[in-house]
């Protein structure tokens, strides 16, 4: 513990100290199995880890309230992997990708402005960058040597089973089925980067993480099979996580900036920094699943946890991270290794502490 916190606080703390995620620190089991594979009971083709992979430490994290930290705890400065917190950060680069005019219609085919194969023909022809955003594209293809099947049928949290993914399933229209997909959020990644012209990586560095004041330390990484020529020079196009390595390595204290910037409506030193409404249509539900957004997580539908806030949402990743905002009570959370069955446990301790004051 860095941070004096008050007693209610340090409740909080205690309980993520106490309920360590149960992944291994190496990230490989005994037996040799990356934590991705055994996480998501994956096997056969496709599950070659491509990307690079960091052991990992403690638990750790920041409480920022009223903009102001209020508690802390672990190595919050460690560059650790943050899994599918990434496809939050994709989200506002392509809030910064309808500022720029680069995405001028989001039920627009992604394949009018993204030239080759991944985004044409009868199918995928018809995915727009609203069904890529909200999970729903049913995008169909092989991308950077990942196939979308290998997400077939996937569930994701505590009690997910995935006795059946990777099995091959007849796709539905663009829009009409949500299913967690990271090949699929791969193919947006790309998209992305060819209507950017440039690293996405570059784009976050120049455009966010260094006005917000972020730190030099964070990376962004792709796979080795990803990298595409564009222009005079080869360029890594990027993975939202770190299911067959690569994706987001970063600290807490990053984490919890971005967090505020985002709370914040995308504003930073009275600099609008994303579109005004953004954030407002990013948190919108989705026609196919009530609790998700624009690759945000929503306290909303069926699922909502009534003890917090409904306009609470997060960013959330394997292996126990969360960025999590509670923008009416000005209140932005980073855990990190946190076990997920403990999550929900946390959050009402932390708004309790927090939401009178």
């Amino acid at each position: 513990m860095t941070f004096a916190a008050t007693p209610a606080l340090q409740a909080v703390v205690d309980h993520a100290l106490a309920h360590e995620t149960d992944w291994p620190r190496s990230m490989y089991h005994p037996d040799g199995a990356y934590v991705g594979n055994r996480e998501w009971n994956e096997s056969g083709p496709w599950t070659e880890i491509v990307g690079p992979v960091k052991p990992r430490g403690g638990p750790a994290g920041v409480i920022l309230h009223r903009g102001q930290r209020v508690a802390d705890w672990g190595d919050t400065t460690r560059t650790d992997m943050t899994f599918s917190i990434a496809k939050s950060y994709l989200s506002v680069l392509a809030g910064l990708a309808v500022k720029d005019g680069l995405i001028t219609d989001l039920d627009a085919p992604v394949g009018d402005s993204v030239p080759g194969p991944h985004f044409a023909g009868d199918h995928n022809g018809r995915i727009t960058w609203r069904h890529m955003l909200q999970m729903n594209s049913e995008w169909r293809g092989e991308i950077f040597g990942k196939d979308d099947q290998v997400d077939h049928y996937r569930q994701i949290g505590p009690g997910a089973d995935n006795s059946r993914k990777g099995q091959l399933r007849k796709v539905r229209p663009p829009g009409s089925h949500y299913e967690y997909n990271d090949v699929r959020v791969n193919a947006l990644a790309y998209a992305l980067l060819m209507r950017f012209g440039r690293p996405l990586p570059e784009v976050l560095r120049a455009r966010i993480m260094g006005p917000i004041g972020a730190s030099d330390d964070w990376r962004w990484e792709g796979y080795s099979t990803s990298w595409i020529e564009m222009a005079d020079r080869r360029v890594q196009s990027v993975t939202g996580g770190g299911h067959w390595g690569g994706g987001l390595f970063i600290g807490a204290e990053d984490h919890a900036r971005f967090g505020q910037f985002i709370c914040q409506n995308g504003q930073w030193n009275g600099a609008q920094i994303l579109p005004e409404g953004w954030m407002q249509q990013a948190l919108t539900p989705t026609p196919t699943l009530d609790k998700y957004g624009f690759l945000w997580w929503l306290n909303r539908g069926a699922e909502a946890d009534p003890k917090l806030p409904e306009t609470a949402f997060s960013a959330q990743g394997a292996g126990g991270h969360t960025i999590w905002i509670a923008p009416k009570h000005d209140i932005v959370a980073v855990m990190r290794w946190l076990a997920p069955t403990a999550t929900p446990h946390f959050l009402r301790q932390l708004f309790a502490a927090l939401a009178d004051h």
